[in-house]
């Protein structure tokens, strides 16, 4: 996801919220985190962000990064 070798989904969900899965390594999954927090898509207006069921994996489970509908 926007060059920082991210790979994942998002969901915009019926309540108009945005769930999501990403994987990388940990320095860049931290920068997307940041920018979700604090920037978003152009559209979107943040009120508040929630990261949970957070693990390490020797390897990604997900290649590339799509939405998902």
């Amino acid at each position: 996801m926007f060059s920082l070798g991210l790979s994942g989904w998002v969901k915009n969900t019926k309540q108009g919220t945005v769930i999501g899965q990403i994987q990388g390594p940990p320095d860049q999954v931290h920068d997307m985190k940041l920018w979700l927090t604090n920037v978003g898509s152009p559209s979107s207006r943040i009120d508040r962000t929630v990261f949970s069921n957070q693990r390490d994996i020797s390897k990604l489970e997900i290649h590339g990064f799509s939405t998902r509908y």
